[in-house]
């Protein structure tokens, strides 16, 4: 009996935390949404586009930003049917992958801007929205890669299993919501290129 109270009372101490987590996740939407708009003003009315290919190295981050999904998926499934040693495996692949997709995109901007020539200005603006875009995805990342790290210490703990699944799913919201976002800006970069 106190056990199950012990368990009500924890899912009622974590439904605010989930609320905030939807609440932020929908901020983060606005904000990629605003600077897509901006970037659709301003190439308009101006008349500048990007005129530049894409970097390889985004479509790159994108298949490994994919993948990580998958091992995070398994991750989760694995907490549910109270496979630790699992969890932790695919845990640590989507760290592995997180950070591969962290430096593959910070290599896509050392491509654009040392090999391609394409620098953060104020002469065509369109075109610094390209590191607007990766650069305020990549801030997400490092918040996602620490939240990560927290789920991934919790699954080495003995921490109540509702408090393991908890960790597991806002990690695996926030996560497959920056995958979202990044298949979003990279298509979208794709789409105005040239």
């Amino acid at each position: 009996m106190m056990a199950q109270i012990q368990k009500d009372n924890d899912r009622l101490d974590l439904a605010p935390k989930k609320f905030n987590m939807w609440i932020f996740i929908f901020t983060s939407f606005m904000f990629f949404a605003a600077l897509t708009s901006g970037f659709i003003v301003y190439s308009g009315g101006k008349g500048h586009g990007l005129n530049v290919i894409m970097p390889q190295a985004f479509l790159y981050s994108t298949i490994i930003i994919l993948a990580s999904s998958v091992t995070l998926f398994l991750a989760q499934k694995a907490s549910k049917s109270l496979q630790f040693q699992k969890q932790r495996m695919f845990l640590w692949l989507t760290f592995l992958l997180g950070i591969a997709f962290f430096a593959m995109q910070v290599y896509a901007m050392y491509v654009l801007a040392y090999k391609m020539q394409i620098y953060f200005s104020n002469e065509n603006a369109s075109r610094s929205f390209v590191y607007v875009f990766a650069g305020m995805h990549l801030v997400h990342i490092i918040a996602a890669i620490l939240l990560l790290l927290s789920t991934l210490r919790g699954a080495y703990k003995n921490i109540p299993q509702v408090r393991n699944l908890f960790k597991m799913e806002m990690t695996s919201i926030f996560w497959h919501f920056l995958g979202i976002i990044w298949i979003y800006l990279y298509v979208f970069l794709l789409l105005n290129q040239n």
